[in-house]
């Protein structure tokens, strides 16, 4: 994980993807501790599970004492925000290769390979504390769900132009049942999110 967000950072970032977590103020943020952070939010959640994370554990298995990381985010959900949108940066590619299936598949089958734990914990977690805290719910959604969003409705109007979008279906309706057979999945039914799937989505959207 320290790798996957180190390589993140290093790539240029889109202004979407980091309307996110307001910083605080304070000095700016060491890279180290800050990847130290990440980290440790992952491997916390990963062994106790998000009720059980909290600020003084992730500061405590970092290294660094909690106020630092209070600077820098509002709290223990912003810290998995930031490194599940690190995550999706990293491992999920915009393809334009001129072959429309091809290129959907490969945005569908990453983005469903990258769900795995702890991330699709972290997922859960996230959806879930959006829906208690419209606050955050706001910085989720500008951080995470609309740039991927945004990716795939890319891609669909792509199609769309070229006329390789399924007749009855618009790129805004067609993202919103990919989307949303993956969180249903997730958050529902925890069936698999993989390459099959990916394939019948690809079959199902366009022509």
């Amino acid at each position: 994980m320290a790798a996957v967000i180190e390589q993140a950072r290093q790539e240029p970032q889109q202004p979407s993807d980091r309307a996110s977590t307001p910083v605080r103020a304070g000095r700016r943020r060491s890279e180290e501790s800050r990847r130290a952070i990440l980290t440790a939010a992952y491997e916390l959640l990963a062994e106790a599970g998000y009720a059980r994370l909290t600020v003084e554990g992730i500061a405590a298995r970092a290294g660094t004492g909690k106020q630092t990381l209070y600077r820098w985010w509002p709290g223990r959900a912003d810290v998995l925000l930031e490194a599940v949108t690190a995550h999706a940066r990293q491992h999920i590619p915009l393809p334009d290769t001129g072959d429309h299936a091809a290129d959907l598949h490969a945005f569908l089958a990453a983005t469903f390979a990258a769900a795995t734990p702890p991330t699709t914990d972290a997922l859960r977690a996230l959806m879930a504390e959006a829906q208690i805290d419209p606050a955050f719910g706001e910085r989720f959604h500008d951080t995470l769900l609309r740039p991927r969003r945004e990716a795939l409705g890319t891609l669909l109007a792509r199609a769309h132009t070229a006329g390789a979008l399924a007749p009855h279906l618009t790129p805004a309706t067609a993202t919103e049942l990919a989307f949303g057979l993956l969180w249903y999945r997730l958050l529902a039914t925890h069936e698999p999110l993989d390459g099959q799937l990916a394939t019948l989505l690809t079959r199902t959207l366009l022509r």
